[in-house]
């Protein structure tokens, strides 16, 4: 029998990230963790810990993949096998911190709507930004998740601690996916956590950005599922 998968998605988007891997996957156990609550990145990594199986397999992406280095700094014995998608290791720098604070602002202000407009040049590649299935899918994630909680996830976010310092004690396999066109994440950032972490290989997905599993999934869900049998 397989293993439970727990997935865990980023900021300002729900499960509907996951759904092709839902489709593809409906033989298989999937819990999709709780992204929304929790005042800090380590209570939703606690969360998931205290609703999670003894044993399982974690994806993470974006946020979810800040929540999935805290679970395996705390537990790493539960989970056998780790995917991240699209995530990165360190703490914010100024400009991302800088991006981030304009985000709050524009909340606050009342102009939650304008925020997932902002991001969409970063989500995706520019020949995909008229997709109107994508752009209504993030819009879609975005309203669902509303602004009190996205307030909470961003000040989450900014507050994590770096896991560069402890990737070396990650010794599960471990796979990255990245789009090249990510307009968030970098290859810098993968490969700094595939030179940290020691059973860790990379998948580079062409012409995707930000959100590879709705925008590639024809690439993505066969990836995944190669690692997570193989």
């Amino acid at each position: 029998m397989s293993l439970p998968i727990v997935l865990i998605t980023g900021q300002l988007l729900t499960d509907e990230v996951w759904q092709p891997l839902r489709d593809a996957w409906s033989d298989r156990e999937l819990i999709i963790a709780d992204n929304q609550h929790g005042e800090t990145i380590g209570e939703m990594a606690q969360n998931l810990l205290d609703n999670a199986p003894e044993k399982f397999i974690l994806i993470g992406h974006a946020m979810g993949g800040f929540v999935a280095f805290d679970v395996m700094r705390r537990a790493s014995e539960r989970v056998a096998k780790l995917v991240l998608l699209s995530t990165l290791a360190s703490a914010d720098g100024p400009a991302q911190t800088a991006r981030r604070q304009g985000y709050i602002e524009l909340v606050e202000s009342g102009q939650f709507n304008q925020v997932v407009e902002e991001r969409i040049p970063i989500l995706f590649p520019e020949a995909k930004r008229r997709d109107e299935r994508l752009l209504n899918i993030a819009r879609r994630m975005a309203a669902d998740t509303g602004a009190e909680t996205f307030l909470r996830q961003q000040r989450a976010i900014m507050a994590r601690s770096d896991s560069r310092p402890t990737l070396h004690e990650i010794t599960v396999p471990t796979l990255l996916v990245w789009g090249d066109q990510d307009g968030i994440t970098t290859r810098a950032n993968h490969d700094e956590i595939l030179q940290g972490i020691p059973h860790a290989r990379l998948e580079v997905i062409a012409g995707a950005g930000h959100l590879t599993t709705i925008e590639m999934p024809e690439v993505v869900v066969p990836c995944l599922t190669e690692f997570i049998d193989g």
